[in-house]
């Protein structure tokens, strides 16, 4: 009977989900329905489970599962053979009850030897359930493991559910399961189209079901769906190339069970506003799809998808047009406004913002990120009044209109405000551009005054909200510090711009209030706040937010196929700046990859280890600082002594200019001489002048190499 398998499908039906939490819930609730079978032991093809998902649906359909479980074997451990039979042989109290609750006599319990003792046991062998009856609370299990932040209650009842439910279906099959789940008892009937066909279908089998949807005008792949929404965007597209990007496609797909595409236009006058403001309206807040035309400009057309083949198609395009006027009128009004007053105008009004209670207002945050702008500029070559005009206007745009209606236009209105009213385009561009990177895979600032407004304001970000003690911890970043840690980061280091970190973090939290240190200091067990060293405070933090900087390109790294190792070796020299420490982290990669690499990095590790236990004895002398020939006493040594010196002559020239890949490549022709040096030449020789020069010796390869990264971690 076990081994017996037939198509399985359990479908919920709801009311219209939530469009972008949807995926989520559907693969959470397939998991849970296969992880539930699994753990019974019930078989089946759970690698062709496949998960479907509709606004008004979560569903899961397993192409093969046993009918039952296979027989179980039962095993009970029941109290130690020492302590359950009486000196009169008679079974103690405890054993009695324990085969008791077996339902079996003494006499049929077996004894298990361990290294631990013997126990008597319980043994036999049950017959597996039927599927059947396990899979209501298997349904059950999987509903409780669902992403749902927030429940709602419907009608009358008790039960909760992200959205109301109206239909369990569970077909074994052709065969209804029985069960009964958020007050629902399973059937055979599943939820047609909305409008094109409201009534209940029922289904015959388990493996008619996808088919018997799609007859009801529900298309339950969501992936299927997909590809209908980018085929109708692309039958009904006129005017240009529709501009349909995959988070908007999810959405789309997820608000329809029968996506039909309807052309549509609005009037151009509407152009005159930025495209952004446009296509953020578009794409936002009616889910329709924006149309460019060759030039990459936006056009009047667009495109929106209804839940229904109308028969007058033209009556759904009217409405959306209509919808759409009210919407684009507002932003043409927000634009016409804001042009009235410049950028400028708005910085008395951000005194009256708070960005955060112990670093003052916006206006506050824009004192101190134009100072940094203005250092950061004059070290890396890039004009300083550019850098700090730009820094005085970047938080402007938020008080405009505009973004106070499309937050996510930060930045992007600033520029347009900047360009129309004349700013030099560095300083425009750079109002947008220094929010970059936005997200993963985003790019940084394309201009160098956005480059530096982008470090000076992630600087004072890092710096401020450390002070106050709101660093990030476990899952909670509020402040986004570790987006913030990593653009900075990537800022430097793609833009080239060689500045020492610890120190601009230095100066960053040079120009935090003192008031934010103290806020920073948690109450001691009497309730009042210690004494804070500030001097002290800004050092100690400035240490930690260099690490948690650092921290954050681990990952970055590992992404472009840096080990762990070729990471640490050059963590460990310190770079001061991370344009350096990407130079140097490229040139040990590409070491690694020589023949010469694992002598070298195995001799590097020795010689570490040597130089570390000398240090480390007893009233340890120094190591002299030159090395003399005089004490030699094997060729070995002076064969590296003079391939050493050469070696460091000719790479003078490549630090200086930071070829460390040109270094590293000099420096391996040393793996035949070190290897010659420790298969013939004993460190520690008796003679302290012969020892101490093979140590100055060794303390040197360790420095042409250190000069670089520690390779002995390689």
């Amino acid at each position: 009977m076990a081994d017996k398998s037939l198509p399985l499908v359990i479908e919920l039906g709801t009311e219209e989900l939530p469009p972008k939490a949807l995926d989520d819930l559907a693969g959470a609730f397939a998991r849970g329905i296969v992880e539930g079978l699994e753990k019974r032991g019930v078989a089946g093809d759970f690698a062709a489970a496949k998960t479907y998902a509709s606004p008004r649906r979560l569903a899961v359909y397993i192409p093969a599962v046993a009918v039952a479980q296979p027989e179980q074997n039962v095993e009970r451990r029941g109290p130690a053979v020492n302590a359950s039979i009486g000196a009169d042989g008679e079974p103690s109290k405890a054993l009695v009850g324990f085969a008791q609750s077996c339902g079996v006599d003494v006499s049929a319990l077996e004894k298990l030897e361990t290294d631990k003792g013997a126990w008597f046991v319980f043994r036999a062998v049950k017959a597996g359930q039927p599927t059947a009856a396990l899979l209501q609370e298997i349904v059950v299990e999987a509903l409780k493991g669902l992403p749902i932040p927030k429940a709602m209650r419907w009608g009358n009842r008790e039960e909760s559910f992200v959205r109301p439910v109206h239909t369990l279906l569970m077909l074994h099959g052709t065969d209804v399961v029985d069960g009964e789940v958020l007050g629902l008892k399973s059937g055979r009937k599943t939820l047609g189209h909305r409008f094109h066909h409201p009534q209940a279908v029922d289904v015959a089998s388990a493996d008619a079901w996808l088919e018997t949807l799609r007859k009801a005008y529900v298309i339950a792949d969501p992936a299927e769906r997909r590809e209908r929404v980018r085929a109708e965007v692309a039958r009904v597209a006129t005017g240009g190339t529709p501009s349909l990007s995959d988070a908007l496609l999810d959405e789309i797909a997820n608000l329809n069970e029968w996506p039909v595409g309807i052309a549509c236009t609005f009037e151009r006058a509407f152009l005159e506003v930025p495209p952004e403001a446009l296509v953020t309206t578009m794409e936002t807040n009616q889910k329709f799809v924006p149309v460019f035309d060759a030039q990459g400009k936006l056009t009047e057309h667009f495109i929106g998808i209804a839940n229904i083949e109308s028969r007058d198609p033209a009556e759904i395009r009217k409405g959306y047009e209509r919808v759409i006027r009210p919407r684009f009128a507002d932003a043409k009004f927000f634009w016409d406004e804001d042009l009235k007053t410049p950028l400028a105008g708005y910085q008395d009004a951000l005194k009256n913002v708070t960005y955060q209670q112990s670093l003052g207002s916006l206006w506050d945050k824009t004192v101190r990120v134009a100072e940094l702008a203005r250092v950061v500029a004059n070290r890396v070559g890039v004009d300083a009044g550019q850098a700090t005009h730009a820094a005085a206007l970047a938080k402007c745009d938020l008080l405009t209109r505009m973004v106070g209606e499309f937050p996510e236009l930060q930045g992007v209105m600033g520029r347009y405000y900047a360009t129309h009213q004349g700013i030099a385009a560095e300083v425009a561009d750079a109002l947008d551009s220094f929010y970059q990177p936005r997200f993963g895979g985003d790019a940084i600032a394309a201009g160098k005054v956005g480059q530096v407004l982008a470090v000076a304001e992630r600087l004072d970000t890092l710096a401020g909200i450390f002070a106050v003690g709101m660093k990030p911890s476990g899952n909670k970043d509020p402040f986004a510090l570790r987006r913030a840690a990593l653009g900075l980061a990537r800022t430097l280091i793609e833009g080239s711009l060689d500045i020492d970190l610890r120190a601009a973090l230095t100066e960053a939290f040079e120009l935090v209030p003192e008031a934010a240190f103290v806020a920073g200091v948690k109450p001691g067990k009497d309730g009042k706040v210690p004494a804070v060293d500030i001097g002290a405070r800004r050092r100690e933090l400035g240490d930690e937010v260099n690490n948690f900087v650092l921290e954050r390109l681990r990952g970055y790294y590992t992404e472009q196929g840096f080990s762990t190792d070729q990471f640490e070796s050059v963590l460990a020299v310190a770079p001061a700046t991370l344009p350096d420490f990407d130079r140097r982290l490229r040139a040990v990669a590409g070491f690694a990859q020589r023949p010469e690499a694992a002598s070298l990095a195995a001799a590097n590790k020795r010689v570490a280890n040597i130089l570390r236990k000398q240090a480390e004895e007893p009233n340890a002398a120094p190591i002299p600082a030159h090395v003399d020939p005089v004490h030699f006493e094997f060729d070995a040594e002076r064969d590296l002594h003079a391939a050493l010196d050469a070696a460091r002559a000719e790479t003078r020239e490549l630090l200086a200019r930071a070829d460390y890949t040109g270094t590293l490549a000099r420096l391996s022709v040393l793996q035949a001489p070190v290897d010659r040096f420790f298969d013939d030449v004993l460190v520690n020789a008796e003679n302290p002048a012969v020892r101490f020069n093979r140590l100055a010796l060794l303390a040197q390869l360790k420095a042409a190499f250190g000069a670089i990264a520690d390779i002995s971690r390689l």
